[in-house]
C-alpha cells in the first residue's frame, strides 16, 4: 500500500492501492501544501489500509511551485473545478470502481463546487477533510450555497475546534440533504487535537479514514 507516483496523462499522481479496494477516491490537497505534504501522505496511507484505492494529484499553481515558477496564489474556482473533471475523466478510463471527491479543505471545497456544477455525473460522492464554511474570524463569509442542491452525498470530517466552522455555527447552517458532518472531538483544522484531550492527530486521521471507508460503503450501493 506505499504511495507510487507514476502520470495520469500529463497530470503526476501519487497512487496508494490496498489489494481489494472498494472504490476510487481521488484526493485533492489544500491551499498551501501540495499532494505529498504530511497530512496528505498519512491521510493517503490511512484510507489505503480501510480499503481505498487512493490517487493524489495536484492543482495548477502548486504544480507550478513544484517546477520553481515562484508561488503563485491558488487558482480561482473555475480553474479548480475545470482540474476536477480531468481527474474524473482520466479515472473512468482507468477504473470501474466508483468514484469519489476527496479533498482537504480547499481541495474539499473544490470537490463539493465539482459535484455540483456537474450534479456528479460518474461520481459516487465526495468527502471533505476540514470544510473551509468561512474564513478565521469571519462566519458570516458562508461557502456553502452551493451544498444545498448537491445531488450527490457529501461527507464533511470536521474537528471540532476548526477555526474554518465549529459546531456551534455548523448546525445552524442549511447544507441540503445530501450533506453529513461528522465531528471528530478535539480536532482542528489539519486534526490536530488538545494535548488534555488524550488523543493524536494520527488517531483522528485514522479515525477520518474509517469514516470515510463506512460512507463509501453505504452509498457506492
Amino acid at each position: 500500500m506505499s504511495d507510487t507516483c507514476t502520470q495520469w496523462g500529463d497530470i503526476p499522481v501519487l497512487i496508494d492501492i490496498p489489494a481489494r479496494p472498494l472504490a476510487l477516491v481521488i484526493l485533492a490537497h489544500g491551499a498551501g501544501l501540495g499532494m505529498d505534504s504530511p497530512f496528505m501522505g498519512e491521510m493517503a496511507t490511512a484510507l489505503a489500509a480501510a480499503g481505498l484505492h487512493v490517487v493524489r494529484f495536484e492543482f495548477p499553481y502548486m504544480a507550478r511551485r513544484r517546477r520553481g515558477e515562484g508561488k503563485p496564489p491558488p487558482n480561482r474556482m473555475p480553474v479548480l473545478v475545470e482540474s476536477w473533471s480531468a481527474m474524473i475523466a482520466a479515472a473512468r478510463e482507468r477504473t470501474a470502481l466508483p468514484i469519489y471527491l476527496a479533498g482537504k479543505s480547499m481541495g474539499g471545497r473544490a470537490a463539493s463546487e465539482c459535484l455540483a456544477v456537474h450534479a456528479g455525473a460518474g461520481v459516487a460522492g465526495g468527502i471533505a477533510y476540514g470544510y473551509p464554511f468561512h474564513p478565521p474570524a469571519k462566519p458570516d463569509t458562508l461557502r456553502t450555497a452551493h451544498l444545498v442542491g448537491l445531488q450527490k452525498p457529501l461527507l464533511i470530517l470536521q474537528g471540532t475546534r476548526d477555526p474554518f466552522g465549529k459546531p456551534q455555527e455548523v448546525t445552524g447552517y442549511d447544507l441540503g440533504v445530501h450533506t453529513n458532518v461528522v465531528w471528530l472531538d478535539s480536532g482542528d483544522h489539519d486534526y490536530k487535537p488538545l494535548k488534555k484531550s488524550g488523543r493524536t492527530q494520527s488517531q483522528l486521521i485514522a479515525e477520518a479514514a474509517s469514516a470515510s471507508a463506512a460512507f463509501v460503503q453505504t452509498t457506492s450501493r
